[in-house]
């Protein structure tokens, strides 16, 4: 793959690269090229808005480039720099050890294997005495940091921050120096850490990275980014069936942010999307199917995506009930609405089981639930829906003596 031809694959998606000079002098250096994504294991689980990064890695891996993986067990201990961010806690290693592992194996559903370098950031923190660290902050200034757009806001009202806080942006960009990173990978919203990488590389008399900046995949919320805590996301452990379910329920103005984020289509289908798009010569919504059985076939196999499809077409476009529906068994005479939605998987915490309810997405046999404080009376069988696609039959237990007519 010529140069050229390697630097319009890179930019798909309206990418921001710092600087492209740069990067076309190391795409000709004749040597693969270190590509650095680091990850904050805050988690268990990934969305496909995280992969949107992982995706460009593949995607340089393709080119013949070497994936460089960075977990943050260090930074991740630390939380979330603007402490504005729930999702983002600070964690013990014992938390962090656990949640990477299993990132990893969801990263893997994208990235070559063999092609990927993983590093923790242990391997140097560990053995960093206290001279060393002095000495790494010594290269920074006070102004330097506090350029940090939620830093100095939050300094300017006055907010309570941490000097640990302080330091999340110099490990990170010290991890390139460590790793002798030539691009860094990032969401656009990392610019400021990713450039202070390539400010402390040239202290350390490296070349510095470029950074290759991927804009937010927008949530199935039309509005906001893509975010666990938001529940606007797209999980990789969601089934096949809610994967497509999520992607036929994104409004039509964000198909191309979807095609161009998180798919592999080539530049030259997109821009073909695009146009039958703008001259509505197809219906948006078989746009979508080509979508979803695009973002699916990354981790599933076309038997799995052919059910989820006629699922969606018979459950949701037909409004069919399912022909098979899973049974949950309840003991109690009476159960709170929210403890059933866990207690069901049809939520995962009571504030995501909240947000449900006030969304008017649960339903009772056909009848919306309203109110967050409703006790339900087991006596009978019924039927519980959340949103279009999730049914369970709720039961109570016979044996208990219960009535069941």
């Amino acid at each position: 793959m010529g140069k050229n031809r390697m630097l319009d694959e890179i930019k798909k998606g309206g990418v921001e690269i710092i600087s492209e000079d740069a990067l076309d002098k190391k795409l000709g250096l004749g040597r693969p090229l270190r590509v650095k994504y680091g990850i904050d294991p805050t988690a268990a689980d990934v969305h496909i808005g995280h992969m949107v990064s992982v995706r460009k890695m593949r995607q340089m891996q393709n080119m013949g480039h070497v994936g460089v993986v960075i977990i943050g067990d260090y930074t991740a201990q630390i939380g979330d720099p603007t402490g504005l961010d729930r999702s983002r806690p600070s964690l013990s290693k014992e938390q962090v050890r656990k949640n990477a592992t299993e990132y990893m194996d969801q990263l893997y559903t994208v990235l070559d294997k063999k092609r990927t370098e993983v590093h923790w950031q242990s391997e140097w923190f560990k053995k960093m005495e206290i001279m060393n660290l002095i000495e790494l902050l010594g290269r920074f200034t006070v102004a330097q940091i506090m350029a940090h757009e939620t830093f100095r806001m939050r300094y300017e009202k006055g907010h309570p921050l941490s000097m640990n806080e302080l330091l999340y942006p110099i490990l990170q960009a010290y991890d390139s120096v460590m790793v002798k990173a030539d691009i860094e990978l990032g969401a656009s919203e990392q610019k400021f850490n990713i450039l202070l990488g390539r400010e402390i590389q040239k202290k350390y008399s490296q070349e510095p990275q470029v950074a290759i900046l991927s804009p937010i995949l927008i949530g199935t919320d039309g509005v906001n980014k893509m975010s666990k805590s938001l529940n606007n996301y797209i999980a990789i452990y969601d089934t096949p069936k809610e994967k497509y379910g999520k992607i036929m329920s994104i409004k039509d103005d964000l198909i191309m942010n979807y095609f161009e984020l998180a798919t592999d289509i080539s530049v030259a289908r997109l821009d073909e999307i695009k146009s039958t798009l703008a001259n509505n010569k197809k219906n948006p919504m078989d746009v979508k199917k080509h979508l979803a059985r695009e973002i699916l076939k990354t981790f599933h196999n076309e038997s799995e995506i052919k059910e989820a499809e006629e699922y969606f077409i018979k459950v949701c476009s037909r409004r069919e009930r399912p022909e098979e529906i899973e049974e949950l068994q309840v003991n109690s005479s009476k159960v709170w609405i929210v403890k059933l939605l866990i207690d069901a998987r049809m939520a995962k915490t009571s504030g995501e089981a909240r947000r449900l309810i006030r969304g008017g997405a649960v339903y009772i046999d056909g009848n919306k639930v309203i109110e967050e404080t409703l006790d339900i009376q087991i006596k009978k069988e019924f039927l519980l829906k959340v949103g279009k696609r999730k049914f369970i039959k709720i039961k109570p237990n016979v044996q208990n003596g219960l009535d069941r007519n």
